[in-house]
């Protein structure tokens, strides 16, 4: 008899978990899976293609509903899960239905930071993280409006992207001094900055937001210089922080995110957590890859495999605002490592890779990304480059070419 395996969220982690498991185990588990947004799971990394015009809502969508009945997958999507029970084993939805599990998997994900300033409640005010967030921002920008853009990180840039070319008049705000400190160095994060302005996005760094002013909508966005920058629509891109709600009332660890071993389990037997909303070893992580690499892994393991989840190298290989970015690893470079750098500001290309005992440690691109998952894979393996060390900057054909 298959056991009841119960997975809270629908998103690309529980896809990808199902996925997996229909390859390694099908049938030995009763799927079900529980959705709160009221459609099927789909891509959100292309969310600013949507509101772009680029892509369609029915392009995004990872599987199609006959996928998830042919793996034998109970989909339970508009629905939320409110508490978990685990003396009885039972999940309950907000609808009174009760789910009963053999083993449960939080996929929660994240949800949008809203900041602590006066406004944010405001009509005009949104965030960027959903379907939803689409569908209300393109009703807005559909009277060209004037948008300000809090957050000038990945989330925060593709909105703004996506928003100017729908139409609108957009300004990013942002608090540090350059845009995605956590993913480009100083010299990247400038080449970028000149490509977001190049399309019509006015950039405001060092910029700190201390409310949003307006009587009956959002009219302005208050910086702390005493400047206010006019606004019909203000789109708050953040960050995020790990949707850990239903685990609060549950004996389970948390700290920033819901606290898993090796196996992704939780501390509590029986009861797991992959994706955006879990914390393995002190991180969090908010990208797509390790999501990934974690619902292999759990998988792996409710088939009886023993393999162990060992953490994941940090990488955003992206379009940013229509142009190509990719880090990963120590990109800044630690003291006792080497840089090598090609740079060509005419075409708008940057490269910086960090060598550290002869192995690449980390590395940052700009506008030419054709080889960013060869380095990410040296990065990964620890593979020495002693061979190819004078060529390895110029790209994995000339490199390996030269070595033959």
């Amino acid at each position: 008899m298959s056991e009841p395996l119960v997975i809270v969220g629908n998103g690309m982690a529980a896809m990808r978990l199902v996925e997996d498991l229909s390859h390694r185990t099908l049938g030995r588990y009763a799927i079900a899976v529980v959705g709160e947004e009221p459609r099927l799971a789909y891509n959100r990394v292309l969310l600013s293609s949507v509101l772009a015009q680029e892509t369609s809502r029915g392009d995004i969508e990872l599987r199609p509903a006959d996928w998830w009945r042919d793996r034998g997958v109970t989909l339970l999507y508009g629905r939320k899960a409110i508490a978990i029970d685990p003396a009885i084993r039972r999940v309950r939805l907000a609808d009174g239905a009760a789910l009963p599990y053999a083993k449960l998997v939080l996929a929660t994900g994240s949800r949008p930071i809203r900041l602590n300033v006066p406004g944010m409640e405001l009509p005009g005010v949104m965030t960027f993280r959903d379907l939803g967030d689409v569908a209300m921002i393109e009703a807005a920008v559909a009277k060209r409006v004037k948008a300000v853009v809090i957050g000038g990180g990945l989330l925060g840039l593709e909105a703004a992207y996506g928003l100017a070319k729908a139409g609108s008049q957009v300004t990013v705000v942002h608090l540090m001094d350059r845009l995605m400190e956590r993913q480009l160095d100083a010299r990247a994060a400038g080449m970028l900055k000149i490509a977001v302005e190049a399309r019509g996005i006015e950039v405001d760094l060092s910029a700190e937001t201390i409310g949003v002013r307006g009587k009956r909508r959002a009219q302005a966005v208050a910086l702390k210089d005493g400047r206010e920058i006019e606004a019909d629509l203000v789109v708050v891109a953040a960050g995020i922080r790990p949707n850990t709600d239903l685990a609060r009332n549950v004996d389970v660890d948390i700290d920033r995110g819901i606290i898993v071993d090796d196996h992704l389990q939780t501390s509590r037997p029986g009861i797991y957590a992959i994706g955006e909303c879990a914390e393995h070893r002190g991180v969090c992580y908010g990208l797509v890859e390790p999501a990934y690499a974690q619902a292999r892994v759990l998988a792996a393991h409710l088939s009886g495999d023993k393999v162990q989840y060992p953490g994941s190298v940090i990488a955003t290989n992206l379009k940013v605002s229509g142009v190509n970015v990719f880090s990963a690893g120590d990109f800044i470079g630690a003291p006792g490592t080497e840089q090598l750098v090609l740079s060509d500001p005419g075409i708008g290309t940057y490269k910086k890779l960090v060598i550290a005992d002869g192995r690449v440690a980390g590395a940052v691109l700009f506008g030419d990304t054709a080889d960013a998952l060869w380095y990410l894979d040296l990065i990964q393996t620890g593979t020495s480059i002693e061979a190819i060390r004078d060529d390895i900057i110029f790209g994995r054909a000339l490199a390996e070419r030269k070595a033959a």
